[in-house]
């Protein structure tokens, strides 16, 4: 049995790929910066766990020994504006580490697009990964790939968002006349796991698509159609990944600091230039986009997202901390028994935000929210992947999944721009088998005189959400709604 290596386990790929390696057979390690997000993944205790930063290249060295294959699925697009740097960085570490462990082979998942002066710096950077690991010496499969099309992927969340919400489509230059070859993210799973057993691709660049190739401006068209929407376009002269990013930005959940890059690159055709992926793997047959967007908004419509853009995303000026209970905390508490076992309270407060909303006051959470937009921050666009289940590291509106116990406990941490750090719990804690304690308790750890202030001048806004909250919990807990 292979021992098998995947970086970037949080992500998008690496969430979808690391359950198709086991259903292999393959004996899976996974190596993240913050393991505790994945706590609550149904395969988590199938995989060994390691803990490391690829940029920092914290154990790396570890993580590699005894490893056959592994997979290269990071990127920093959403950790930095100055991500080429940090890309580079990381591909160096990843490359030396994978050498001197002695790594057999090493599968990574890039970019398509045509090397020139005019590519894009994303897809540049891209094409940069896979040449380091080459020049370090190691046999490295290099997928590239354009758009992915699938529910929670963050290339078809901008398209999905911005034909659901706009009536009539501004097109740009690029979105009427660059070529793209969308895949099916199916598709690109199919060729990730089964490169392990296909010798032919081993050193090889390879370039997967769907089976056709349209504009962008096709392809919102045909989401429209897929979800029976009359949509129009209109030609726009006005051009700049500055503006586009900030239209997409303002439309979309897609921040503009992760937008732009991808914004750049529409203006480079990404199809493939020969058929290499249909000969090496004759068995996977890609899907035509009309169809992988249908299979997208099936599992948009089932509450079925496997993974999403928001899970590997944090904000750049959002560091991740833990929760820590001490001195400068500020902490605003309250209790409120309820007739129903702990399991029904959690049901309620685990299921809160996202289409659902904040149960009270929506209007004040999404005056915030908008308020946190105008100062650009991530505001209440996130949503949640599923409008039950809740997961370590998901975000949820504009907070991030801290922690969750089942049955018991939610930690969220503020990603919206504040004056300093804050959390949000929710707690159950059992009376007896039919009764329970609801805790709502608002933490913040102010940052100088402004944090203070912010604190102070919103307490009376706090207590009325806070006491109308718990109330509407105990409501729905006791009528045994969510």
């Amino acid at each position: 049995m292979r021992k098998i290596l995947v970086t970037g386990p949080t992500g998008y790929i690496g969430g979808r790929l690391v359950p198709r390696l086991l259903a292999a057979g393959h004996a899976v390690r996974v190596l993240a910066r913050h393991p505790a997000d994945l706590e609550g993944r149904p395969w988590t205790g199938s995989v060994e766990i390691f803990r490391g930063d690829i940029f920092c290249g914290d154990t790396l060295k570890a993580a590699m020994e005894g490893v056959d294959s592994a997979y290269y699925l990071v990127h920093s697009m959403s950790d930095t504006p100055n991500f080429e740097a940090y890309e580079e960085t990381s591909a160096r570490n990843f490359a030396a580490a994978a050498k001197e462990a002695g790594v057999r082979r090493v599968i990574y998942l890039g970019g398509l697009g045509a090397d020139s002066a005019a590519l894009s710096h994303h897809l540049r950077s891209r094409h940069r990964v896979g040449a380091i690991m080459r020049e370090a010496g190691l046999n490295v499969t290099e997928f590239r790939a354009a758009i992915i099309v699938g529910s929670g992927s963050v290339s078809f969340e901008i398209i999905r968002y911005l034909a659901e919400r706009l009536p009539v489509i501004p097109c740009f230059l690029y979105l009427r006349d660059t070529r793209c070859q969308p895949v099916a993210i199916r598709d690109v799973l199919s060729y990730l796991v089964a490169a392990l057993d296909t010798p032919a691709s081993e050193g090889r660049i390879i370039e997967i698509g769907g089976s056709a190739v349209h504009t962008y401006r096709e392809m919102m068209r045909i989401y429209a159609e897929s979800r029976g929407l009359k949509r129009g376009f209109f030609n726009c002269l006005l051009w700049s990944p500055e503006l586009a990013a900030r239209l997409v930005d303002l439309i979309t959940p897609v921040p503009a600091v992760l937008a732009r890059p991808l914004m750049e690159s529409l203006r480079n055709d990404v199809v493939c230039s020969s058929d290499d992926a249909l000969r090496l793997f004759p068995d996977i047959k890609p899907l035509d986009y009309r169809t992988a967007v249908q299979y997208a908004l099936m599992r948009v419509s089932e509450n079925a997202v496997e993974t999403s853009w928001t899970t590997a995303y944090e904000p750049h000026y959002s560091k991740p901390c833990s929760f820590i209970d001490t001195e400068g905390i500020i902490l605003q508490d309250h209790l409120q028994p309820i007739d129903a076992p702990a399991e029904k309270v959690f049901s309620v407060f685990a299921g809160i935000g996202g289409a659902r909303g904040w149960l009270y006051a929506q209007w004040l959470w999404e005056l915030k929210a908008l308020q946190d937009r105008l100062i650009g921050g991530v505001g209440m666009r996130r949503g949640r992947r599923h409008p039950d289940v809740i997961q370590q590291g998901e975000v949820l509106d504009f907070w991030r999944v801290e922690r969750v116990a089942q049955g018991r406990m939610l930690l969220l941490r503020a990603e919206m721009k504040l004056p300093g750090k804050g959390w949000l719990q929710f707690e159950a804690r059992p009376r007896n088998e039919n009764s329970s304690v609801l805790r709502v308790a608002a933490y913040f750890e102010p940052k100088g005189f402004l944090g203070n202030l912010y604190w102070y001048s919103l307490y009376p806004v706090h207590t009325v959400i806070f006491r109308g909250l718990t109330a509407e919990i105990k409501r729905r807990a006791e009528k045994g709604e969510k």
